[in-house]
């Protein structure tokens, strides 16, 4: 191991760790902070952000609550190992996920008031 960091000159010895801070940036800022957005984000800008929203509403305050499908969610199914009919063959069940909502709730001045995370 030490000859062959030997042969290699140290910016190519760098190169993999500059790919892993690279990478581990690039998905730091992925994540979305809405806590930041709350008094700031508009409704038109989450329209042209997320799309059309699944389900919106508006109250009679003039406020807006507006909801967006992220994660599709999935039905439970049984599992059976084993090939064939054996009478010590293995039945389970995985249970099924939610499909996961944003709901965005704007204030009568059309801002972000409130956010949340709903599984249904």
């Amino acid at each position: 191991m030490r000859k062959l960091d030997a042969l290699l000159p140290w910016p190519l010895r760098a190169i993999p760790l500059l790919a892993l801070l690279l990478l581990l940036a690039a998905c730091a800022s992925t994540k979305t902070s809405w806590d930041a957005r709350v008094g700031q984000y508009s409704y038109d800008q989450a329209v042209l952000e997320l799309g059309p929203p699944d389900k919106s509403a508006t109250l009679e305050n003039g406020a807006r609550v507006a909801e967006w499908l992220t994660v599709r969610g999935h039905a439970g199914r049984s599992v059976v190992s084993g090939y064939g009919y054996y009478p010590g063959h293995t039945v389970w069940f995985e249970p099924g996920a939610p499909d996961v909502f944003l709901r965005l709730t704007f204030g009568p001045d059309g801002k972000l008031k409130e956010w949340k995370r709903v599984y249904k």
